[in-house]
């Protein structure tokens, strides 16, 4: 079962912040995952909120701010001291992050409550041109979005996110289309998901920090977790192989 680190090493550093993404790239796992904006003047930002509140020290929504604007905010002194300072990062910066690693790429357009136009064909832009097209899954909720990426480029992976319990999960997929799943922890272990399981379906289950989870995550066979605890999860499951 693969291991994503999840917005970064995100339990241990400030979430998509740059410090969190070097600390996933020095850990032997298989992916890492991060959330994606559009700022007022175009730019791609690697945040999870649509505003700037709960992890920084100022207020507003990253649509109705420039990229200067965002840049004289910290994002890092909300979690500890010693991350003052930290600056929004933009997709950029990030992909450049792993660039050099072998990491699995999963990024996620935030485009469920707003609609940000262009995004998705900006961040399909961004990958093709950094030649990382083979090592990136584009996920969202705004199951449009993913259609959109689809159109774009056929041969990108990409995915579906669900938090609710599913009926028919595969005939979904296959009407967007999405390549894989991925889903939260309660509803991964439901009945409908063994099916899409059985089928050979990429499933990724989320947010899962605690190992008596991850022990049943692999039981039930999914491909991948997301955790804020990656080096813990992966201790804990080299353990147990």
């Amino acid at each position: 079962m693969d291991i994503y680190a999840h917005r970064g090493s995100s339990g241990t550093h400030p979430e998509n912040t740059l410090s969190a993404f070097y600390e996933a790239a020095k850990l032997p796992i298989y992916g890492v995952e991060f959330d994606v904006h559009l700022t007022k003047d175009g730019e791609l930002v690697v945040i999870h909120d649509e505003t700037i509140a709960r992890t920084s020290n100022g207020k507003g929504f990253v649509k109705d701010m420039t990229l200067a604007e965002l840049r004289s905010f910290d994002f890092g002194s909300w979690f500890a001291d010693e991350f003052r300072g930290e600056p929004i990062p933009t997709l950029h910066e990030v992909l450049v992050v792993f660039s050099e690693t072998s990491l699995h790429l999963n990024i996620e357009l935030k485009s469920d409550i707003f609609p940000y136009e262009g995004m998705a064909k900006k961040v399909v832009a961004m990958v093709q041109r950094m030649k990382l097209d083979s090592r990136v899954v584009i996920s969202s909720f705004d199951h449009e979005a993913v259609r959109a990426v689809k159109k774009i480029a056929p041969h990108i992976e990409t995915a579906a996110l669900f938090m609710e319990v599913l009926v028919d999960p595969l005939d979904y997929l296959r009407t967007i289309p999405a390549d894989a799943l991925h889903i939260s922890l309660p509803s991964a272990v439901r009945p409908s998901m063994r099916k899409v399981i059985e089928d050979g379906v990429t499933v990724r289950v989320f947010t899962v920090n605690e190992e008596k989870y991850a022990k049943t995550l692999r039981e039930v066979g999914v491909t991948a977790l997301f955790t804020d605890y990656p080096e813990k999860m992966m201790i804990y499951l080299d353990r147990k192989s």
